[in-house]
């Protein structure tokens, strides 16, 4: 399957009056606003966002009151990059924001998310599926109506005891997870590589 591009009519892109082609991916990395969650287990898709800015020289700086955003180019791709500034259970609405501000599609997504069900250090890439209980990708498919946008989860551990879900996801990695983890941001950004420049069975082979 590869991910569908934005913007093709006629097989060409559709160019904004700045000049600016319409992105082949959306890319959005999934947590929570402010300094007291920035190094917290839900918010490794914000690194996962802020490595992909590094690699790609975007700065992700614009936007509105739901995400920040920035456009530029990964290998050679057109690229938007965002990180919503809602809360979590409420990403949803940056989600919506993104598809009506380039009048794109959920398939033309790429969602970057923490995953309790992987071991810390873990990648998984889909390109459809459930919310897996996570609030964040609930709201995004309660708000486009369709679980159907390419995924990639991070492993964050499961909490010992039952119950204790949410302040596991609001905690920070000890240090021997944190550096698991730090790895998993990493090879999140090659998936992303690979879902621009080839398509989501070839990143699924790699990276799963």
């Amino acid at each position: 399957m590869r991910i569908k591009k934005l913007f093709t009519r006629g097989g060409k892109k559709t160019a904004r009056p700045d000049g600016w082609q319409s992105p082949d991916l959306i890319v959005v990395g999934l947590g929570n606003p402010g300094a007291r969650y920035r190094n917290t287990r839900h918010n490794v898709g914000w690194w996962c966002i802020e490595e992909l800015a590094r690699r790609s020289g975007i700065g992700v700086d614009g936007g509105n009151r739901h995400t920040d955003l920035g456009e530029g180019y990964l290998r050679g791709v057109q690229i938007t990059l965002a990180r919503p500034l809602t809360f979590m259970n409420k990403s949803g609405d940056a989600v919506s924001y993104l598809l009506r501000r380039y009048n794109a599609t959920p398939g033309q997504l790429v969602v970057i998310a923490d995953d309790m069900s992987l071991l810390p250090g873990r990648l998984r890439v889909r390109p459809q599926g459930g919310a897996g209980g996570h609030n964040g990708l609930k709201s995004i498919i309660s708000v486009t109506g369709t679980n159907e946008f390419t995924r990639v989860r991070i492993g964050i551990g499961r909490p010992f005891d039952r119950g204790d879900e949410i302040d596991h996801v609001l905690t920070t990695f000890p240090p021997d997870e944190l550096e698991q983890v730090k790895q998993a941001v990493i090879r999140a950004a090659d998936a992303v590589e690979t879902l621009a420049t080839d398509d989501v069975d070839l990143a699924m082979n790699e990276f799963n």
